[in-house]
């Protein structure tokens, strides 16, 4: 029985650091989207009329 809790707390363990991981990239690649979206409507906001 306590080999087999070990290889759950293993599994577990690695799927939350890969979680982790994905997370991060995700956020990143998230956020440097929205800089860019942000500029290009600074940029543009002259070209608005209402």
């Amino acid at each position: 029985m306590g080999e087999q809790v070990y290889k759950v707390m293993k599994r577990n363990g690695a799927s939350c650091i890969v979680l982790g991981v994905l997370l991060i990239v995700f956020g990143i690649a998230f956020g440097v989207l929205n800089i860019c979206v942000g500029g290009s409507l600074l940029r543009n906001k002259r070209n608005i009329m209402f």
